[in-house]
């Protein structure tokens, strides 16, 4: 499993997401757009960026692009199955795709920006849109709990 990330916002769900990322065993983050990357502009570690990563920053392999459309597309040349999470009328429960949907290990989990979401150009390029139901009044989770409950179903729902 992969991971892309397109335009998260806080600092604090992307150390989240690599805390999360590397529990689970992915082998790389893309950090696409504005994602803020573990590293300052002259390389030194972001003490907030690791005080939620806890090391995980260090452990797991990752890559700054400028467009997730790149990206998408250099995975799906590479044979992996694109799910992005998002709410739209094209998704479908987490737990829906069979497991000949993800059982050759060549995952990529995208996950978007925590306001608006995945772009209709990301999503186009999704071979599916996984979605979590939510029965609350709050009507989506955070970013960082969305990919916990998502990427440890794929890893051990196979």
């Amino acid at each position: 499993m992969v991971v892309v990330l397109d335009n998260i916002r806080s600092i604090y769900n992307v150390g989240s997401v690599f805390r999360t990322a590397d529990a689970v065993g992915a082998q790389k983050i893309y950090l696409c757009g504005f994602t803020p990357t573990p590293l300052d502009r002259f390389g030194k570690s972001l003490p907030r960026f690791s005080k939620v990563a806890l090391g995980a920053e260090k452990s797991m392999a990752w890559e700054k692009f400028a467009q997730t459309w790149r990206v998408i597309d250099r995975l799906k040349a590479d044979d992996y199955t694109i799910f992005a999470v998002e709410q739209s009328r094209n998704s479908i429960p987490y737990y829906s795709p069979s497991a000949e949907d993800y059982s050759f290990n060549k995952i990529a989990l995208i996950m978007g920006n925590e306001v608006s979401g995945l772009s209709d150009s990301v999503l186009k390029r999704a071979d599916k849109i996984l979605e979590i139901p939510m029965n609350g009044a709050k009507k989506s989770l955070n970013v960082a709990t969305a990919f916990g409950v998502v990427s440890f179903h794929l890893r051990y729902n196979k």
